[in-house]
């Protein structure tokens, strides 16, 4: 195990570098003078000659690079050229919120996913079978932003349950926080579902007709101790990998449902940055994005051990 999770964490660390280079250069890829963004309309060749000399963008990308990993090394991921305040404390002020928003949705998809999929595998050729996949495949067609509109229509404006925009932290008022963050989390939550009911339901299938399920059935063990104990639990093996899979498509849409729901989450600070041609607040957002992609997947690793002991991390000899 500590042979393995040493391995994992170096691969998982030069993953990272990677990453910080992919992200570096692609930037600064992007079209237009970030310093132009800045100086404004009223700007002279002076403001851009002080602005490009502030912020590093006379140097070579390589002195930039270097300079840019010397500071993250150390905690500082520079400071916003939009607003003037530390990268760091902006994505703290906003990490959790959408933490709330995927947590939400990750819940809603799992238990949602796993239920309607374990059913579906049980009641297999019967109308409940073919009511969750119709719901399965409704919701991998709608696309996040259609849905997120009908949602506030329909449960904000003309059934006033839930709140349509802004976010109010759960310590301060819990109601009001689940008024805002619900419709963005079954927004965000129901493509999520619909994948992890698939999954659930086809390794459901393939164990339900494995030899150790009849096996346990030739035992005299109940339907809920086969379902749950035996097929259900070596399906779990599926679900968590897809799950670990998923988390990028997670992130990636919560930019898109954080705006239609404006909420002061990560896809904020991204969209921000991309029109102000922020280079640190966007480097910062895609790096912590990516370290917790990579901490998700070796997460994921480490469970596979725990849901079936016999699977060894290490690799068995």
């Amino acid at each position: 195990m500590i042979r393995y999770l040493s391995t994992r964490l170096r691969q998982s660390a030069l993953t990272l570098f990677l990453v910080s280079v992919v992200v570096f250069a692609g930037i600064r890829a992007l079209p237009g003078d970030p310093a132009l963004a800045l100086a404004g309309e009223e700007r002279s060749p002076q403001a851009l000659a002080a602005i490009r000399q502030a912020y590093g963008l006379d140097d070579t990308i390589v002195v930039q690079y270097g300079r840019f990993l010397g500071h993250a090394l150390t905690g500082d991921l520079g400071t916003s050229a939009r607003t003037g305040l530390p990268v760091l404390d902006s994505i703290a002020g906003a990490l959790p919120v959408t933490l709330e928003l995927a947590t939400l949705s990750l819940l809603l998809a799992v238990v949602v996913g796993i239920g309607a999929g374990v059913v579906a595998a049980v009641r297999r050729g019967r109308p409940e079978e073919w009511l969750a996949n119709a719901v399965a495949l409704l919701g991998l067609s709608v696309p996040t932003f259609w849905l997120g509109i009908v949602l506030v229509l329909a449960f904000a404006i003309a059934v006033p349950v839930f709140a349509a925009s802004g976010y109010v932290p759960f310590s301060a008022d819990p109601l009001h926080n689940l008024r805002r963050m619900v419709l963005p989390a079954v927004v965000l939550g129901s493509g999520l579902a619909a994948v992890v009911m698939r999954q659930t339901r086809g390794a459901m299938l393939d164990n339900l007709s494995a030899d150790y399920v009849r096996t346990a059935r030739a035992k005299g063990l109940s339907r809920r101790q086969v379902i749950g104990g035996h097929a259900l639990r070596n399906s779990l093996v599926t679900v968590v990998t897809v799950l670990g899979l998923q988390l990028g498509h997670l992130i990636s849409g919560a930019v898109v449902t954080e705006q239609i729901f404006v909420l002061p989450g990560f896809g904020k600070l991204t969209i921000d940055a991309v029109f102000t041609r922020d280079y640190a607040m966007l480097q910062g957002v895609v790096l912590c994005t990516s370290a917790a992609y990579i901490l998700i997947n070796l997460l994921v690793d480490v469970l596979y051990s725990v849901i079936d002991p016999r699977i060894r991390l290490g690799g068995a000899r």
